[in-house]
């Protein structure tokens, strides 16, 4: 299936669920439940522009629901959502998803080829000096290993171009990396 039909599946459950949400999501449960209208039921998201948050660091999964809610980082479908929350909201929402089973999405392991230019990359990056050894993230830092090719992909190029601004650190590495090295890394980091 193409990802055009993937962001219209998508975008029909994102509608469904911002239209009952801010009115009805008073619980932790269904809170947690209008987050699985677009990240998926099992961990696995509908689109696969958007991230695997099942099993991420809850530090992280907080700071991206604080940003949302503030505006920092921009999402027509996620800022309505997270300006419904309150701060013990988002701390308790990222509890619940930091504690469920990173999902195997079954993407292919990179070619050698691929995997070595992503490497080579990560050296002039230093991805893992935040990602860690394993990109498995720690605390606020993401885990990137086994997220979605396509979310990864999407998102490299959203820092690249600032349309992704609530992290100028992340902006200013993605600028001075090259394109090609960028859809290896994506290829590599969602194969592991």
């Amino acid at each position: 299936m193409s990802i055009r039909f993937y962001s219209i599946i998508a975008g029909s459950v994102a509608a469904m669920v911002f239209a009952i949400t801010p009115l009805c999501a008073q619980t932790l449960d269904e809170k947690v439940q209008v987050c699985s209208g677009c990240h998926g039921e099992n961990g696995k998201p509908v689109d696969k522009t958007i991230p695997i948050i099942w099993g991420q660091q809850t530090g992280y999964l907080y700071i991206q629901l604080r940003d949302f809610k503030r505006g920092d980082r921009r999402s027509e479908i996620m800022q309505p959502i997270a300006s419904t929350f309150e701060r013990d909201d988002m701390l308790a929402v990222a509890e619940y998803f930091s504690k469920k089973p990173w999902p195997d999405l079954g993407q292919p392991r990179a070619s050698k080829d691929v995997s070595q230019r992503a490497l080579t990359a990560n050296s002039s990056i230093g991805c893992t000096g935040c990602h860690l050894d394993h990109f498995q993230g720690d605390s606020t830092v993401p885990r990137l290993a086994g997220q979605g090719r396509d979310y990864l992909a999407k998102t490299m190029a959203d820092f690249r171009t600032r349309a992704r601004g609530n992290n100028p650190g992340m902006s200013d590495l993605m600028i001075a990396t090259a394109p090609e090295d960028l859809t290896a890394l994506a290829e590599y980091l969602a194969g592991l």
